[in-house]
């Protein structure tokens, strides 16, 4: 990709640099920091000798790799699929690396909401300032509130006036929470008249009688007058609770106790996103996401925002003040531990030219400018994001442990450039392609320094299964494919390593994301099963979610359920690489045009956000009008599903083609209330509806199968046409 002719680029120790990422750089990025100018440029041409053609290479690998799974596919397409032969294959060819001894993870000076503390984790847009401020103040969210406002108790409220008797669900509920988490001795918190601190210890009094905590412990504090206290705070599987106190509360006023809210501390971890929801292709772009990601890290991003008829500043949250158990004041911090989650190694930025006029590798840019900007952060007294004094960098779309390695070696790198102790940055690793899945302890290996995170993606390891066997048959439909026993396999076997490795007190396990934002009670139900499962963490789409989320932490014990998991068999390597083939003979026409229309709806309602309005996530109403979070993986799906039912005679480009019409129609329908919407009927000609059309036709030959390549080109074209007609 080239970047503009029209934009007279600034040579910078022999590379040529975007003026606007110049300006920021070094009018807001160095200063305060002691690094000259002339030495980030410096150590950024040095990254570039050293690294892109370290880059270069490791993509050429996986395409290579990926022809000789395509044609051992094609060879072996008219015989029944043989695991342990695939396998051998596999190994044979490199894609499979040898396993080595037990060990266990190294990694140091990691914060607690990472090494010990299980709870959610939010995952936002850092491009969008008011996101990834709501995402950093999530740490603590109302329980009332996130119960009242949503369908977590059944149909959602109509709102307008306050609904009584859905407040009486909500404190129910709520109540039954605390006494799950946090009971008293021989009472109910439903029963509590009021609530006293007495010698250090909190009781609740029922009829004049004195009812303690059954484990005292479990008091860490209060805000107000020991008999009378305003903020109650408990901790419960290392989790903290705050019980608000208001008796001139509208529902305080109407409780026995004066309790008007439940505050759970709840999204302990925010991933703040460079990569899969944010839309950014071209320098300014960048520039956008770079300069939220220094305001957090300096603790200076605000932005004004309207709400309610009321326009005000959001800012960093400050922590909670109050008096400890022992009488002394306390803190409990305010705000999430932030973790940035760069760009993987396949793209690259038009902020940076090298020598020879091609383009930076986008990842190798991220790891310099992230790590210099946390810096600020590093360095701040007080308030800072990471008190053990670490940065996280997540990792997407790795594949396997030559390319952990590498960004390992580009981290080492970049802490040399900018005077930062070794193994500050710590690794995230999303195990969410395939070669990474079935190499997992090797790739832990090769960060045993660093790692401070695994996590399971499956939206785009769903994806990169897809187009990894894209030649070994058609594919069951998208509905069917989370059934798959592979999925359970790989699910287990991540949390299983992690186990083996040492993980626990050190490093974070994760959980996929709950995709659908509107279904508070169905993820109240279903999302439980990821602390079960033994992992620290999961990813909530809302700082609402985030809170709900939170009271599976206190129904479940993760540190219990990871001791309970510790000695069970692992998933084998055969059960992961059996490949979700579907039988076309078994499915009705009927059934077939619904996944068409399924596929192609997801497609463009996504598509159409991100090329004309840049928008990278966002909660798009499905083919039932149900909203859900949509980014770049949940596109790789369903363009990768029809790709390859292309491929396979399941269906035809014609058809596909006259979905993609009827869908436009749909689509249109769907978003006829937004002002900024660009129509893509009745002429199917906008370029947002050529990149819907391009993701799968030309599917099978996108790298990996990603959306990217085609995104940018077709988002950086579209902003030219936006231009132009200004």
């Amino acid at each position: 990709m080239s970047a503009s002719t029209n934009t007279q680029y600034l040579l910078r120790s022999g590379l040529q640099v975007h003026p606007e990422f110049v300006a920021f750089v070094e009018g807001e990025v160095l200063p305060e920091t002691s690094i000259s100018a002339d030495s980030f440029w410096a150590g950024l041409a040095q990254l570039a000798s050293e690294f892109e053609p370290r880059n270069n290479e490791l993509l050429l690998t996986r395409a290579q790799m990926q022809h000789r799974i395509d044609d051992w596919h094609r060879d072996h397409i008219d015989h029944p699929f043989d695991v342990a032969n695939y396998e051998s294959f596999l190994r044979n060819i490199g894609y499979i690396v040898p396993e080595g001894d037990a060990f266990t993870v190294e990694t140091a000076n990691v914060d607690p909401e990472i090494s010990t503390i299980a709870g959610p984790q939010l995952v936002v847009p850092v491009m969008n300032a008011r996101y990834a401020l709501n995402a950093a103040n999530a740490r603590w969210g109302s329980l009332y509130d996130a119960l009242y406002g949503t369908d977590a108790l059944g149909t959602p409220n109509p709102g307008g006036a306050y609904n009584a008797q859905r407040g009486a669900q909500v404190i129910s509920w709520a109540r039954e929470l605390l006494d799950a988490a946090v009971p008293l001795s021989g009472a109910r918190h439903a029963q509590v008249t009021n609530y006293e601190v007495q010698r250090g210890e909190l009781v609740g009094f029922i009829s004049g009688v004195a009812h303690a905590l059954n484990d005292p412990s479990a008091f860490v504090g209060h805000k107000g007058d020991a008999v009378s206290p305003s903020s109650i705070f408990l901790k419960h599987n290392d989790l903290h609770i705050e019980i608000v106190i208001d008796r001139s509360h509208p529902i305080g006023a109407t409780d026995p106790s004066g309790m008007c809210d439940i505050v759970l501390e709840s999204a302990l971890t925010a991933i703040m996103d460079f990569e899969d929801s944010v839309a950014a292709v071209d320098a300014p772009d960048k520039v956008t996401v770079y300069r939220n990601w220094l305001g957090l890290m300096k603790g200076t991003l605000t932005e004004q925002v309207t709400k309610g008829g009321r326009t005000f500043t959001r800012a960093i949250a400050t922590d909670k003040t109050f008096t400890g158990r022992d009488g002394k004041p306390a803190s409990l911090r305010g705000t999430s531990l932030m973790l940035a989650r760069n760009v993987g190694h396949l793209m690259t930025t038009s902020a940076v030219l090298q020598a020879d006029g091609n383009e930076m590798h986008e990842g190798i840019v991220d790891a310099l400018v992230t790590a210099t900007c946390a810096l600020h952060d590093l360095r701040k007294s007080a308030a800072k994001n990471s008190t053990a004094g670490s940065v996280y960098i997540v990792k997407p779309k790795m594949h396997g442990p030559a390319e952990v390695q590498f960004s390992c070696d580009l981290f080492t790198a970049v802490e040399r450039i900018i005077g930062m102790p070794q193994n500050t940055l710590k690794i995230g690793i999303m195990d969410e392609e395939r070669r990474t899945s079935v190499n997992l302890k090797e790739c832990i290996r090769a960060a045993k320094s660093r790692v401070a995170f695994i996590n399971t993606g499956f939206l785009d390891r769903t994806g990169d299964e897809i187009h990894t066997s894209m030649e070994a048959g058609p594919m069951v439909p998208k509905a069917t494919m989370k059934m798959q026993g592979w999925i359970k396999s790989y699910e287990d076997r991540n949390v299983d390593i992690g186990l083996a490795c040492g993980f626990p007190g050190k490093a974070q396990i994760g959980k996929g994301m709950w995709a659908a934002p509107d279904l508070m009670g169905d993820m109240l139900v279903q999302k439980i099963a990821h602390p079960q499962s033994g992992a620290n963490c999961a990813w909530v789409p809302s700082p609402t979610a985030a809170t709900l989320h939170a009271t599976h932490y206190h129904r479940v014990s993760v540190k219990q359920r990871q001791r309970e998991l510790a000695g069970r068999s692992e998933a084998t390597l055969q059960q992961v690489l059996t490949i979700p083939l579907g039988n076309p003979a078994e499915w009705t026409q009927a059934e077939i045009e619904r996944e068409i229309d399924n596929n192609a709806q997801s497609i463009l309602g996504y598509v159409v956000r991100w090329i004309d309005q840049g928008i990278g996530c966002s909660k798009v109403p499905d083919i039932n009008n149900v909203g859900l979070m949509e980014d770049r993986a949940t596109c790789r799906i369903s363009s990768q599903q029809l790709a390859n039912w292309i491929r396979h005679g399941v269906i035809t480009r014609d058809q596909v083609e006259a979905s993609l019409q009827r869908m436009a129609v749909f689509v249109d329908e769907q978003n006829a209330g937004d002002a900024a919407y660009t129509p893509l009927a009745p002429n199917f000609d906008t370029i947002a509806f050529q990149s819907a059309r391009d993701l799968i036709t030309m599917g099978c030959e996108q790298p990996s199968g990603y959306t990217e390549p085609i995104l940018h080109s077709r988002r950086i074209q579209r902003k030219a046409q936006q231009k132009a007609s200004s």
